[in-house]
This record gives structure tokens, C-alpha cells and sequence, in this order.
């Protein structure tokens, strides 16, 4: 090789190798400035027991297979009912998996979040919900407030996206009144809340809803809270 090509390949080696300094430089600047989902997140079911929730565990609520099962196949739901966290969040990410069951009656689900329970009926929360079912998958609903869809995302997204019978990734974004939902990792809502006055904190809930013979399945719930 002569002189000249061999200091043409250590300039090229090295300026190759600054670079991939510098790229890693970068990554670890980001990294300490702005800390991954996976170091702030933390699994808020542990897969294996109700610590942390609280609810009818005794007739509507199981763990099969680490994941939290409502409802039944063969009985109609009574009422809607829910397995509430025992701490409040205000800004958050949450992600999980669902997957809802069932052909008679009204077959719907969904997760509360900034709720609270009331106590007439007991069993029953208000505040927002991210829903699950014919005609409200991935919509923001306002339970036992204003009763009525705040936000829905087209029909035709919702069947290119939604996994019938099968498990779906769901994920809620709530911070400062600003509310996305996303559905298998795309944003199906993205609503800001233009009243002052609603809570903007409070609990999670997963929901089984009543008059159906339905079953709900949640898994891997991981809550990130924002500063």
C-alpha cells in the first residue's frame, strides 16, 4: 500500500471513530437529561396479587394468567363495576394490554382515570374514561359527569387498527388537561379539557360495564407519572 492510501485510511478510521463518539456522546446526554420510559415507569400489577387495588375480588374480579379478568361469559353483568387503585395520579403515562370478550348483551369496558368512586351507587366512579366496545373503542368518555363521549376517533381508523378477541396495546397520556389516547400505537384521541374546574387527579379504575355477558382482560399495566 503506498504512504498516501495508508494516511488516507487512519484519517478515514478516525474520523469514523470520532463520530461514533460523538453519536454515543449525544445518547448520553439525551439519556440523563430526559430519563427513558422504561427507568421512570413502574408496573402498577404485579401479575400475581391485588396489592395496590381495591374492589370486588370476590365474585367480579380474578387473576388468571398475570392478567386482571372482569365479567363472565355465561352470567350478564348486574352493574358496572370496577378495580380501583388504592393512590391517586394526576399527570401520567399508562400503558397496558387489553382484550374484551363476548356477543350478548352490551359489551363494553374501559379504564377511569382522574376518578373518583361515588357513593350512591358504590359501585359506580365519575370522571373520564378511556372506552372499550362497538361504537366507543379508543374514545375519551366522561363517566357519571357529563355522560357523553368528549372525544371518538373515526370509524374507519378504528377497524384498521382494533384486534377483535385479541390483545390490544392502550395507552393514556394526561398531563396538565391535555388528554391523547392511542390504540395499538396510534393516537386515536387528542382532547384538551376546556373546563377549569374538572379534576385534573385522582384514580384508575378498569371497568367491566353491566347488561352484557362479557369478560375483560387487562395485563402489563406500567404507569409512568410526569413531573
Amino acid at each position: 500500500m503506498e504512504r498516501s492510501d495508508c494516511i488516507l485510511a487512519r484519517n478515514s478510521y478516525f474520523s469514523s471513530m470520532k463520530y461514533i463518539y460523538f453519536l454515543l456522546g449525544v445518547l448520553v446526554l439525551i439519556t440523563t437529561a430526559n430519563p427513558s420510559y422504561s427507568q421512570l415507569a413502574k408496573k402498577i400489577f404485579d401479575g400475581k396479587s391485588f396489592r395496590g387495588w381495591e374492589g370486588d375480588t370476590t365474585h367480579t374480579w380474578r387473576i388468571e394468567d398475570e392478567a386482571l379478568v372482569g365479567g363472565s361469559l355465561t352470567e350478564t353483568v348486574p352493574h358496572n363495576d370496577f378495580l380501583v387503585t388504592t393512590q391517586p395520579y394526576a399527570d401520567f403515562v399508562l400503558r397496558l394490554k387489553f382484550k374484551l370478550l363476548g356477543d350478548e348483551g352490551f359489551i363494553n369496558a374501559g379504564i377511569q382515570f382522574h376518578s373518583q368512586r361515588l357513593d350512591d351507587p358504590p359501585y359506580e366512579m365519575i370522571g373520564y374514561q378511556a372506552d372499550l366496545g362497538k361504537d366507543y373503542w379508543a374514545s375519551l368518555y366522561d363517566e357519571s359527569r357529563r355522560r357523553k363521549t368528549l372525544a371518538a376517533p373515526d370509524s374507519t381508523l378504528v377497524d384498521k387498527l382494533l384486534k377483535p378477541n385479541e390483545w390490544n396495546d392502550y395507552e393514556i397520556r394526561a398531563q396538565d388537561g391535555h388528554i391523547q389516547l392511542f390504540l395499538n400505537g396510534e393516537r386515536t384521541v387528542d382532547y384538551t379539557e376546556p373546563d377549569k374546574d374538572i379534576p385534573q387527579s385522582g384514580y384508575i379504575g378498569l371497568q367491566i360495564h353491566g347488561d352484557g355477558k362479557a369478560q375483560v382482560y387487562y395485563k402489563d399495566i406500567v404507569l409512568e407519572e410526569l413531573p
